[in-house]
């Protein structure tokens, strides 16, 4: 049970018990993500989930496996948690400092009478290193997603608008067992397509535009994050091979990352490749991220990351140029590190397709 995760952090905190407010963290000790609640853990491994009547059934089925003990609460969830701080001698209590409102806070301290301990990133560290379980989780939103790109395919054409094609992808996740979407999905023609993070409107694709489509599904909470860039009837001979420089970078990204690795050092390998083409200029982000429960968590590959990947971490390697005006190139996929390196946990061809 991942309960018993939480007294060593507890026990290096020098805390009675720590308290759970943020969706994800909440998540990843009692199975499922209510958009209100707390979860109350103990130094002793015990803990509490408590919830609202719109919760108590699901809190339930998921306790057989977390170990919580479900407690319906009708009033405020400060005044029962205080309650049981009381009466299991709670002194210090670790809170999610890097989340929690001012008003959180504030209400709890005042409630709860305890020294207040902040944890810092003490439970994002533990959700880095991911359990087998959420591999596959995670395996499977890929797959669901992977399934809906390729039925995708099949409607991208001339005339169909950014909307039209953004909202069928959505759909089709859905149909082939996705919970929900990891984040809008992106999904740029043309010119749009230079904006990294832009959203999608009327605009209708035309004969050689350029497509990026930056999307995901999740299964079981769990996110899976992918980008793909095609090309619609033709493509000119300078973009294919700005394509192909975008390909090498990711490549020489995901073949540098391993345990022990700084994020920073993954970063400047797929750079490298870019600015050897001339393009690195037009590179503007980091180069991946933390995916999990949430699309972007933990650490970072940016040129200034003092993070460093281990062993069970998932991350996204993503390399893009943007051209403003002109078009955007990304190619994103999600991999697993390793104890011997890493494994890409996306199939989906990325040699240019020309639709």
């Amino acid at each position: 049970m991942r309960i018993n995760k939480a007294k060593a952090v507890l026990e290096r905190l020098k805390a009675d018990a720590m308290l759970l407010l943020n969706e994800s963290n909440m998540h990843y000790f009692c199975g499922f993500s209510p958009s209100e609640g707390a979860v109350l853990l103990l130094k002793n491994g015990s803990g509490f989930h408590l919830v609202d009547s719109r919760y108590t059934e699901t809190a339930q089925l998921h306790a057989k496996e977390s170990g919580l003990k479900v407690i319906e609460q009708q009033g405020a969830f400060a005044e029962k948690c205080a309650e049981l701080c009381r009466e299991n001698d709670v002194k210090a209590l670790a809170f999610e400092d890097e989340t929690i409102t001012l008003k959180q806070y504030d209400e709890y301290k005042a409630k709860t009478g305890c020294e207040m301990k902040g944890i810092g990133a003490s439970v994002m560290m533990l959700r880095n290193i991911k359990e087998p379980l959420e591999i596959e989780y995670m395996r499977r939103a890929n797959a669901i997603a992977e399934r809906s790109l390729t039925e995708l395919l099949q409607h991208i054409r001339p005339g169909k608008t950014e909307k039209e094609l953004k909202a069928l992808l959505d759909y089709l996740m859905i149909k082939n067992g996705a919970d929900g979407i990891s984040f809008d999905t992106i999904l740029l023609t043309g010119a749009h397509s230079s904006m990294p993070h832009g959203v999608p409107d009327d605009r209708e694709i035309r004969y050689g535009d350029i497509v990026l489509i930056d999307f995901g599904a999740t299964y079981k909470g769990y996110h899976s994050d992918m980008t793909r860039t095609f090309a619609v009837g033709n493509i000119e001979r300078e973009t294919a091979k700005f394509y192909e420089a975008v390909l090498k970078a990711q490549q020489a990204g995901i073949k540098a990352l391993a345990p022990g690795k700084p994020c920073s050092e993954v970063y400047d390998a797929a750079k490298r490749v870019l600015d050897a083409h001339g393009v690195g200029k037009y590179f503007t982000h980091s180069l991946g991220h933390g995916v999990g429960l949430e699309i972007h968590e933990g650490y970072n590959a940016s040129p200034k990351s003092k993070d460093v990947y281990e062993a069970g971490n998932i991350t996204s390697i993503e390399p893009g140029i943007y051209l403003p005006g002109k078009f955007g190139i990304r190619i994103e996929d999600v991999c697993v590190v390793t104890e011997e390196g890493n494994e890409n946990i996306s199939a989906f061809p990325k040699e240019l397709i020309v639709i």
